[in-house]
Order: structure tokens, then C-alpha cells, then sequence
């Protein structure tokens, strides 16, 4: 268990147990994708795979840490915190910054890291080492801990210290999840609606071994155009416009753009109807609604790989597959699959034979159980 091997490690390093574990999931987006910094809605649950850190408080200002992922040590002084790249570290530096932007009281810490999200899989690594560390701070600093307020500072690590313009669905999520449901988050005023996770159902991610960075990629290129259609509009976000206006003056916006906007304004449409599905406990129409968004996202959005469209495909091919689609932010990373439980085990084997004959990649594959956000689990 990753947990008993990072006290293990922590013993190692520090001649005794951590004062604190903390942990925060990542997430896996069932639906709404690229909504969410177009104040639209999303529909993503935390799952069972998590960063942990487990740590004990300083008598000075420095925070070390130990990762056992990257099998590497980092330092820095939570006085003095300058941006130097884009590493691991980078991200727990820029909780600092936030943290400290906001007027919380830091205080230093010494840890060992450790994760089993995939990174740059499209599951929120990120974001969920976001979470553990602003926990690890509450933990040392004492004070109580705000699951809103702290995935607001989170999304701003991604904004300004990382350059990385993304919304707020993940670091709310891997804040704030609910064992046993989905969260229906809806981006402008942050409301938060738990729903049932389909009953006899299990939620699959189906990594494809490609790898995308959302810095490098075309992600900050989409949002600019779906800004440009807003304006378009005259209205703050395509959360406002609906499909009936959309198609009125389509014809007017240029080609990228209005499909852009496309995609945006129905995905906005299928989660609340698939929020309706999940309430009525309808597995079918949830399966269809993610199939549809996935053909949005590959042709309208234009963010799926080879890969990615692969995997769906053959997912969707297999007994007791409901649904499958890209999840993330694209360009590679993982796809998502609504997978009737009795037949889990068969739709494992076949996707990752089928996969790997057709694109000569190893799939890895992760039944998820919805979990709760981050907490601070002893201390």
C-alpha cells in the first residue's frame, strides 16, 4: 500500500514517523470537458489514486521534500520563493506563494512525496499535488481547512505561477469529492451538486501511453478562441449562449472559432443531461451522452490524438461498455469508459489486446472508485 510505503520511507530519511499524512486525489472528468473556463459545467468524480505526503513541521522557513516518483530532493525558503522552471517542485512553491498572497500563516515543513496518478495522463496530477500541499501547510500551520478557498488558490498556482490558463473543475474536485458520486460543478458561482454514480456500473480509465503538455500544447490556443466567441456574443462566457442563438448567427464566426463554440455550448447541454441521467440511475443515456461528447471533442474541438480515438472505439465496441470518451485535457493522456461491473474483468482483456495490436501500445487500464477530497489522514 503506497501509504505504508511512504511512512516507511519517511522513517528512513527522518529516524521517525511523520507527524502528519495528508492526501489528494486526481480525478477522472465523466463529462463536460474544456466548460469549465467557459463558466459551464462539468461533471467529474475523485478517484481512488492520489498524491500523499507524509511530514513533520520545521523550527525555520524552509520546506523540504523527498519524491519518490522522481527519486529526487527539493528545498526552498517559503520567504524568499522564486519561479525557476516548470518541475515538480515548481507546483508546491507555488502553493506557497498563493498561500502566502492570501495571508495564511506558513510555517516549514520536511516530507516525502509519493503518487500513483499517471502523470500527464489527463487524470489532474497536478492539481492534486496542489491540494496535498496546501493540506500539508493547514496541517503545520494549524489553521482550518476550506475546501473552496483552497482550490480557488490552487487554479491560481496554475494561472500565474505556472502560466497554465485551466479552470477550477480540477483543483475543486480533487478539494471537495464525494466517495460514492460524481460532482456536478457548475464553474460560475462554484454551486456543487453530488450525484449518484450508476448503480452495477464501473467508471474504467483507459490510459494510452501518449503524453501531451497542456503548457506546450494548443490548450491556452482554444481558450482564446472560445473568448473570441463570447465576445462575438457580447456576453462573459458561452455559458450564456444557447444552442437556438448559436445556430442563428453560426455563419458569421470564422471557421475555427465557431466550432470551437460548438462544441462548448452543446457539451454545456449533454452534462446537465447527464447529471439527469445519473439521477435517474439510466446507464444507458449517460453511456451515449459520453460517446457524443467524445465525437464534439475529436471533431468540433479538435484536442484527440490517433490514440485517444482508438481507445474510445474499441471500448465502445465491447459487451457491457455503456459509453466511452477522451477525458482531460487532450492531446493524449486518457480516455474513460461507463462499463457494466459484471463484465469489468472481459473488457479489460479485450481493450488492452485490441489496443495494443492496433497502435503497438501497451494500455494500462484503472477500475475507479469515487473517494473523498483532500484530508489530512493522521496527525
Amino acid at each position: 500500500m503506497l501509504q505504508d510505503s511512504l511512512i516507511e520511507k519517511f522513517s528512513e530519511y527522518y529516524g521517525s514517523d511523520p507527524k502528519f499524512v495528508v492526501r489528494a486525489p486526481g480525478r477522472v472528468n465523466i463529462i463536460g470537458e474544456h466548460t469549465d473556463y467557459n463558466d459551464g459545467f462539468v461533471l467529474p468524480m475523485a478517484i481512488n489514486r492520489a498524491i500523499w505526503i507524509a511530514l513533520q513541521p520545521r523550527q525555520d522557513h524552509l520546506v523540504k521534500l523527498y519524491s519518490m516518483d522522481f527519486d529526487q530532493e527539493a528545498s526552498f525558503d517559503i520567504n524568499k520563493l522564486v519561479r525557476i522552471d516548470t518541475s515538480w517542485v515548481e507546483y508546491i512553491k507555488g502553493v506557497a506563494w498563493v498561500l502566502e498572497q492570501a495571508d495564511y500563516v506558513l510555517s516549514g515543513w520536511e516530507g516525502v512525496l509519493a503518487g500513483d496518478i499517471p502523470i500527464g495522463a489527463g487524470l489532474s496530477s497536478s492539481a492534486a499535488l496542489e491540494l496535498a500541499t496546501a493540506c500539508a501547510f493547514s496541517a503545520v500551520g494549524k489553521w482550518s481547512w476550506d475546501p473552496l478557498a483552497m482550490a480557488k488558490l490552487g487554479k491560481k498556482v496554475e494561472n500565474i505561477w505556472m502560466g497554465v490558463n485551466s479552470g477550477i473543475m480540477d483543483q475543486l474536485i480533487s478539494a471537495a469529492g464525494k466517495a460514492g458520486h460524481a460532482l456536478l460543478i457548475d464553474c460560475r458561482s462554484l454551486d456543487i451538486t453530488p450525484v449518484p454514480l450508476p448503480s452495477r456500473c464501473s467508471i474504467v480509465v483507459m490510459d494510452t501511453m501518449t503524453r501531451r503538455s497542456l503548457i506546450d500544447s494548443e490548450y491556452n490556443t482554444r481558450r482564446r478562441q472560445c473568448q473570441a466567441a463570447a465576445d462575438f456574443f457580447g456576453v462573459p462566457a458561452l455559458r450564456d449562449v444557447n444552442l437556438e442563438r448559436y445556430e442563428a448567427v453560426a455563419g458569421q464566426l470564422e471557421p475555427l472559432v465557431r466550432m470551437r463554440a460548438k462544441h462548448v455550448i452543446t457539451e454545456n447541454e449533454r452534462t446537465l443531461q447527464a447529471c439527469e441521467a445519473m439521477q435517474h440511475r439510466n446507464a444507458d443515456r449517460l453511456g451515449k451522452l459520453m460517446y457524443a461528447s467524445h465525437v464534439s471533442l475529436r471533431d468540433d474541438f479538435d484536442i484527440c490524438n490517433r490514440e485517444l480515438n482508438i481507445m474510445v472505439e474499441i471500448a465502445c465496441k465491447q459487451e457491457g461498455c455503456y459509453g466511452a470518451r477522451m477525458t482531460g485535457g487532450g492531446f493524449g493522456g486518457c480516455a474513460v469508459a461507463l462499463v457494466s461491473s459484471n463484465r469489468v474483468e472481459t473488457f479489460e482483456k479485450k481493450v488492452v489486446k485490441v489496443y495494443l495490436a492496433e497502435t503497438g501500445l501497451a494500455p494500462k487500464l484503472y477500475v475507479c472508485s469515487a473517494t473523498n477530497g483532500a484530508e489530512i489522514i493522521n496527525g
